[in-house]
């Protein structure tokens, strides 16, 4: 085993990916006590006193690690023209599920980078690690949580990003390709690197002398023996664990995901404002058009979006819903989170032999 894995205590080079939405306390604490790393979306739970309270009830329920994952991005200023271009783009698709457009937006996700709240709820907690999506902390953030004690992840989707991850002072660097389900961790949504990951694996090992996670399309044991041969040492999987029971997917989700053949995958910006990969829907083959308006801004955006989606779902209409899914979403297998684990650790034991 590696030293990031003894320093965790981890029996098993296996995280499951925060996934905000989908994760739930209940499947980070399965995840954790079958011998990999659980994680949590800490952008999940907009107040941060129930954060405190779900964090406090994970260090009762389990004293094995788990990742406290938080959003980085750059705050998105008020841009009013940008916002009604946008709104008007989707007038006929509400106006088509007779329900009204939002009459104005909001960030749906805060910053982390400007939450004093949410930093000060992990420094009283003290996660065994945390993990920077979006970006990075501010300095004065990172000088706050590291005297915790906490192991400090970044994801990054380029070298370029890596470089910036570690001369920040980041423990671990969570190399994020392309197959990623969800929305990657690219620092500039404007910045599509499109790399893969076990490409993007190689080049941050071989620039950086910090531990390397490899994450995004990876499924089952010969994908993490893919992914440690490349350098890691260990892999992160999101898809592979959103069909769990533990997980809170919802049932036509969970279907989706189960579904053979494989339905197909595709990044789009429209329903977020950051480039996303989930599986096709109406919300991307007919709202992606050429021609549109400029989305608006990240996490404006996932407001209208998420309306339509309700709007959507009252009318009956399932095609917008929004399904999150990495590549390899075709060997998605719906087990329970611990036997997951297990199953993934004996594909990898003989994937390495």
């Amino acid at each position: 085993m590696n030293p990031f894995c003894e320093r965790l205590g981890l029996s098993y080079p296996i995280i499951q990916a925060p996934m905000a939405g989908v994760s739930t306390p209940v499947l980070a604490v399965a995840v954790s006590e079958a011998g990999a790393l659980g994680s949590l979306a800490a952008a999940a739970v907009p107040q941060p006193e129930v954060l405190a309270q779900q964090l406090a009830a994970l260090a009762a329920a389990t004293s094995r690690p788990i990742n406290v994952n938080v959003f980085c991005h750059q705050p998105s200023p008020a841009d009013p023209i940008r916002d009604a271009q946008w709104l008007g783009y989707l007038a006929p698709f509400f106006a088509a599920l007779h329900s009204p457009p939002p009459a104005q937006l909001w960030e749906v996700y805060p910053s982390f980078r400007t939450d004093a709240a949410l930093l000060g709820v992990l420094v009283q907690a003290r996660p065994r690690v945390i993990s920077f999506h979006f970006g990075l902390p501010t300095a004065a953030q990172l000088a706050a949580l590291r005297p915790t004690g906490a192991l400090l992840l970044a994801c990054v989707t380029s070298p370029a990003e890596a470089q910036a991850a570690e001369a920040a002072g980041v423990d671990v660097l969570v190399a994020q390709g392309v197959e990623a389900g969800g929305h990657r961790g690219t620092f500039d949504a404007a910045i599509e690197p499109n790399i893969s990951t076990l490409d993007l694996t190689r080049q941050v090992v071989q620039q950086t002398r910090l531990p390397v996670i490899a994450a995004g399309g990876l499924m089952d044991g010969a994908d993490l023996a893919a992914a440690l041969r490349a350098g890691a040492v260990a892999g992160q999987l999101g898809t592979a664990f959103a069909a769990c029971p533990e997980s809170a997917a919802s049932p036509a989700y969970r279907a989706a995901l189960l579904h053979r053949p494989p339905l197909p995958t595709a990044l789009t910006a429209v329903i977020s404002g950051r480039p996303a990969r989930g599986l096709v829907n109406r919300f991307m083959a007919d709202v992606d058009q050429w021609g549109r308006p400029p989305v608006a801004a990240y996490s404006r955006a996932y407001q209208a979006g998420k309306a339509l989606v309700a709007a959507a779902q009252q009318a009956g209409e399932p095609g917008f819903a929004v399904q999150w899914a990495g590549t390899g979403v075709g060997r998605t297998r719906a087990l329970p989170a611990a036997e997951l684990v297990r199953t993934l650790a004996a594909e990898l034991h003989q994937a390495l032999a």
